[in-house]
C-alpha cells in the first residue's frame, strides 16, 4: 500500500530545521527549504537549485508540494482577470484580480463552496466542501501578483478576501495564511493592506480583537434590522444584530480601528428610509465607512438592484449624519468575477 506523503508546507520552520537535524544534516537546511516554499514560490523540489540533488531525492521521497493549478483564466472588457483555480483533490475555487489607475487588488477564497447561507449569493448554493489549507490561499495570491506584473507591470498592492467562502469560520488557516503573506520570509505584503470580509460571526471577531491582529475588517451587513436581514441571510437568526453589534463594538474599543460596511440595496427589499435610519443607528458606535455596492443578479429574479433615488437617498442620509460612504461599481461582471457571483460557472 503507497504511503500517502505529507504537504511540507504544512510544516514550521522549525519542524523543518528540525527534520533534517533528524537526517544527519544541517539545520540550516531547513531555512533554505522554507525560503524556497514560501518567498520564491518553488512548485517542486527540483526547483531548489542551491540543494543539492541527493537531498533533493530526498525530500521527494518524503514530501509533496500541493501546488494549486490556474485551469482556467478569463480577462474582462474591464481588465478584471478571474481564475478558476483547481486544488490538489481535484476541488475547485475561484479568485479575481480587479486592476484600477492605482492599484490591483486580490480577491481571494478561503473555503470551497461557503458555511453560510446568503440567499443572494451564488458562493452559499454550492454548499462548504472544505476549508482551504493556508497554502491554497497564499497560492492564489501568489498568482494573482504575478498577473499583476504581467498585465498591469506592477506588483499585488491590496488583498480582500471577499471570493468564495466565510473567512471566520476557516479562522486559524486564514490566519496562518495572512502571517505568510505579511512575513518578510513570505511575500512582505503590509497587514494594513488585507481586508477580511465576513457576514458576521461574533465569537472570532472579538477572536480576532483579543489576538490584535493589524488587518482591516469588513462586514457584509445589508441590513441593520433583523427580520430583514434573517430574510436574505438567515444564519443571521443563529448571529442576530445585537451580538454582531456587540462583537463590533469590542473590536472598536481593541483595537480603535474603523469598521467597514459592505451594503447592497435592493429593490423592495432595504430600500425604504427606515432601512437608512437603522443603518445610521447601527453604525453610531464607532467610526465607520459604508460602501454600498452594485448588486450583480445571480439568474433567477428574485433580487433586483434598487433604482438610484434609493441609493441617492442612502448617501444623502449618511452623508447627513458623518458616515463616510462610497458607492462601489461592479468589475468583471461580463465573465462572473463580481461580487457575489463566483460559483465555479467555468
Amino acid at each position: 500500500m503507497e504511503i500517502k506523503k505529507k504537504d511540507i508546507r504544512a510544516l514550521t520552520k522549525e519542524q523543518l530545521r528540525d527534520f533534517f537535524v533528524k537526517e544527519g544534516d544541517k539545520a540550516f537546511r531547513g531555512n533554505q527549504v522554507y525560503e524556497w516554499l514560501w518567498n520564491k514560490g518553488a512548485h517542486t523540489f527540483e526547483d531548489m537549485t542551491n540543494i543539492s540533488k541527493d537531498t533533493r531525492n530526498m525530500l521527494e521521497d518524503n514530501f509533496v508540494i500541493n501546488h494549486i493549478q490556474v485551469d482556467q483564466m478569463q480577462r474582462s472588457s474591464d481588465g478584471t482577470v478571474k481564475n478558476a483555480v483547481r486544488l490538489h483533490d481535484g476541488l475547485v475555487v475561484e479568485s479575481v484580480l480587479i486592476p484600477t489607475k492605482t492599484r490591483t487588488t486580490a480577491c481571494v477564497s478561503s473555503q470551497v463552496g461557503c458555511s453560510l447561507d446568503c440567499r443572494f449569493c451564488a458562493t452559499a448554493r454550492l454548499k462548504r466542501m472544505r476549508n482551504l489549507n493556508p497554502d491554497e490561499i497564499f497560492d492564489q495570491v501568489v498568482a494573482i501578483d504575478n498577473e499583476s506584473r504581467l498585465y498591469f507591470d506592477r506588483p499585488l498592492s491590496n488583498i480582500v478576501f471577499m471570493g468564495m467562502g466565510e473567512p471566520l469560520m476557516n479562522y486559524n488557516n486564514v490566519l496562518k495564511a495572512i502571517d505568510k503573506i505579511t512575513s518578510p520570509e513570505g511575500l512582505g505584503m503590509s497587514p494594513k493592506r488585507i481586508t477580511v470580509s465576513t457576514s458576521g460571526v461574533p465569537k472570532m471577531i472579538k477572536k480576532m480583537a483579543d489576538e490584535e491582529v493589524n488587518f482591516k475588517l469588513a462586514v457584509s451587513l445589508h441590513s441593520a434590522i433583523d427580520e430583514v436581514r434573517t430574510s436574505i441571510m438567515p444564519f443571521n437568526v443563529t448571529f442576530p444584530l445585537k451580538d454582531l453589534r456587540e462583537a463590533l463594538e469590542y473590536w472598536y474599543a481593541k483595537t480603535k480601528n474603523r469598521i467597514t460596511y459592505e451594503y447592497v440595496v435592493w429593490d423592495g427589499i432595504n430600500d425604504t428610509k427606515k432601512d437608512v435610519d437603522a443603518l445610521i443607528e447601527f453604525c453610531k458606535f464607532a467610526p465607520s465607512k459604508v460602501n454600498l455596492i452594485e448588486y450583480n443578479p445571480i439568474d433567477d429574479g428574485e433580487f433586483q438592484q434598487a433604482d438610484n433615488k434609493a441609493l441617492q437617498m442612502y448617501i444623502d442620509m449618511l452623508e447627513a449624519n458623518n458616515i463616510t460612504v462610497t458607492v462601489r461599481r461592479s468589475r468583471g461582471k461580463d465573465i462572473d468575477a463580481a461580487c457575489g457571483q463566483l460559483a465555479n460557472k467555468t
